[in-house]
């Protein structure tokens, strides 16, 4: 969620994948890690652009509260770290075709209004983002791997205005039966 200007919905990971991922981002890329807390953005980065910032929050929770009430927590995996094309972004991926896209098309879907995503959807939680990678840091992150289970169990609404700190404007928790 870096280099924003929008609101963006995100599944921040709690447990244990949350902090071996934020020990990641902490010794790899500070200045990622101070953002936000570890998650996966679903709505902001692909798939859907960001919800303009003049929607108000009400709108977005009556939007996103039937969503997040039939819809049950995920427990899902990461795959190995991978590298975004001609960049120094390493994220680690999520399955596209699950729960986490359900989840992804009924939020789009919701009636929101969104700006236009430069990307198709690719869940995922970034381990680098700003710093440039030496060869030996890109080996050292591309050969991690996080096998604590994501848990996918709330939904936060951040507004971001870069240079500003992004600010939570909402939590929901996720409290469908599967």
């Amino acid at each position: 969620m870096a280099a924003s200007f929008g609101i963006f919905v995100l599944a921040e990971l709690p447990g244990d994948a949350g902090r071996v991922v934020r020990e990641i981002q902490e010794k790899y890329d500070l200045k990622l890690a101070r953002l936000t807390p570890p998650h996966v953005t679903l709505v902001g980065s692909s798939g859907v652009g960001a919800i303009p910032t003049d929607t108000p929050v009400a709108r977005i929770r009556d939007a996103l509260a039937p969503i997040c009430s039939s819809t049950a927590p995920m427990s899902l995996a990461f795959g190995a770290p991978v590298r975004f094309m001609q960049t120094d972004i390493i994220s680690l991926p999520l399955d596209p075709y699950g729960p986490l896209r359900t989840l992804h098309e009924r939020i789009a879907t919701s009636g929101l209004p969104f700006k236009p995503a430069r990307f198709l959807f690719t869940p995922h939680c970034t381990l680098n983002f700003f710093k440039t990678l030496t060869r030996t840091t890109e080996r050292e992150l591309l050969a991690l791997r996080v096998t604590s289970p994501v848990i996918v169990n709330r939904l936060q609404v951040y507004l971001t205005r870069d240079p500003q700190p992004a600010k939570k404007l909402l939590e929901l928790e996720l409290t469908g039966s599967e």
